[in-house]
């Protein structure tokens, strides 16, 4: 209470000047890490605005990490709705004629987040029951929902390791993630490996890699990028590194084209299901008067954002970002732009200022992306006073429970009772959500830090700021 009357006082003193205190043992956190304290930002008020907000930096451009996650789902919940469903459609530019399609099979992709193999297989098993045994056109790839198709092509890698499934930059199709099981397996002679499913025309070679005394669970420590060439009308891998001996692990990788792994594996599993399919694939638009001869529908978005932010997953919280702008845009308008118009007139019609915002992909996995921890403090408490605030309070991580915080504030008085989010770059961690204090009361929490050290000695900061609000009476 002390420390709360000292930082009332200084704000009724009008000393502007002076940056407001920070609880002593918050202190004593980035003392001990050697983190200056103007490194940390924070918002911090009882949701029912019984005591005034403590802020400090609250008004300060930083960086978000992952918390950004926050705005762009509590906005989608709002404009998209809960129930938004992204789909795939399986279509042709005629309706068959006699089990025949005279001319190409079509997949589009409409932003879909479960379009993995089974339900690949499933649209193409629909079809096939429904009579269709030849399709005597190519493979028609349609992912026209967003401009440009594909954000991918020629963008600079976020850091040294594009392939691993947290970088994947995704498209309107997005077939299991953009990924591609591989199995790698220690063995008398090195490492064996093997792709899942197994596709013609992909060869995988893995004979330059070690094996090493590394614990199996930290196989990727010494994981090396891996050589991809070309191969006739495949692909040969050429894998790189060294290898935990006794260990076998399966990786979700990107490191072949998408357009070709879609295309194989829609010749592949056709061919299994007794079709035919001539030659010529493409990627371009459906006809306008194209005929749906199949659907998949992904969960609803309530249900796709509660993993998504548990597990902090960047594709798809990008993938929710564009159906933002796809929804919204004006002819010809990029699909980015009018996602972040989306995001700005949303943050402005709630009266959440948007001075420090800078978007790019709505993730966080970004060194451009900024926010304030006034503008999230601000997020929540809408989010909170809408009709999706049990929504979008059951998708956060619960405090030493579950998502990424299931193995941080463990032995805290937040355990069981904290939803925030998390956030780590290299630079910048935070935790943003709500914290109940010892009376029960519920208090809008953000905390960010921006360091060069922050992703090594930053979290026990944030963690002290938590346990000190839940403490509070």
């Amino acid at each position: 209470m002390r420390f709360w009357l000292l930082a009332t006082a200084l704000a009724l003193a009008g000393c502007a000047s002076l940056p407001p205190p920070i609880p002593e043992p918050v202190q004593a956190a980035l003392d001990k890490a050697g983190l200056p304290a103007e490194s940390l930002g924070f918002v911090l008020q009882p949701l029912d605005g019984s005591r005034p907000a403590l802020r400090r930096r609250a008004d300060d451009a930083m960086a978000p990490a992952s918390t950004m996650k926050l705005v762009t789902a509590t906005i989608a919940l709002d404009r998209l709705g809960i129930n938004h469903r992204g789909r795939t459609e399986l279509l042709a530019a005629a309706a068959p004629v006699n089990g025949v399609i005279d001319g190409a099979l079509i997949l589009r992709g409409g932003a879909d987040p479960d379009l993995d193999w089974p339900a690949l297989w499933w649209l193409l098993r629909q079809l096939r029951e429904s009579g269709v045994r030849e399709i005597r056109g190519g493979l028609v790839v349609d992912r026209t929902l967003f401009n440009p198709t594909r954000f991918d092509v020629g963008l600079p890698p976020f850091d040294e390791a594009p392939e691993f499934a947290y970088n994947v930059i995704p498209d309107a199709l997005h077939l299991n993630g953009s990924l591609l099981d591989y199995e790698l397996q220690a063995t008398a002679k090195g490492v064996a490996a093997r792709s899942l499913p197994a596709l013609k025309g992909l060869a995988i070679d893995p004979s330059a890699m070690s094996l090493s005394t590394r614990a199996c669970k930290d196989w990727d420590e010494d994981w090396k990028p891996a050589e991809v060439k070309p191969d006739g009308d495949g692909w040969l891998l050429k894998l790189h590194g060294v290898f935990p001996a006794d260990c076998r692990q399966r990786a979700p990788l990107q490191l072949v084209d998408r357009q070709w792994l879609v295309t194989h594996a829609v010749r592949q599993l056709w061919a299994e299901l007794g079709g035919t399919l001539g030659p010529g694939d493409v990627e371009t638009a459906a006809p306008a008067d194209a005929v749906v001869l199949a659907t998949h529908r992904g969960r609803p978005l309530a249900e796709v954002l509660r993993g998504v932010m548990k597990s902090s997953d960047n594709a798809l919280t990008r993938l929710t970002y564009l159906q933002l702008g796809a929804q919204a845009a004006k002819g010809g308008e990029p699909t980015l732009a009018a996602s972040e118009r989306v995001v700005r007139d949303w943050l402005t019609a709630h009266g959440i200022a948007t001075d420090a915002l800078v978007l790019d992909n709505g993730s966080g996995l970004s060194r451009r992306e900024r926010v304030s921890p006034a503008l999230l403090a601000g997020v929540l408490r809408a989010g909170q006073a809408g009709q999706q605030a049990p929504e979008l309070l059951g998708a956060l991580p619960v405090a030493g429970l579950d998502g990424t915080l299931s193995r941080r504030l463990k032995d805290s008085p937040a355990s069981g009772h904290a939803r925030l989010k998390t956030g780590t770059l290299r630079d910048a961690v935070g935790l943003a959500g709500f914290v109940p204090d010892a009376s029960g009361k519920t208090w809008v929490f953000v905390a960010l830090l921006n360091h060069p050290q922050a992703a090594v000695k930053g979290r026990p900061v944030l963690d002290a700021l938590v346990n000190w609000v839940a403490t509070q009476h």
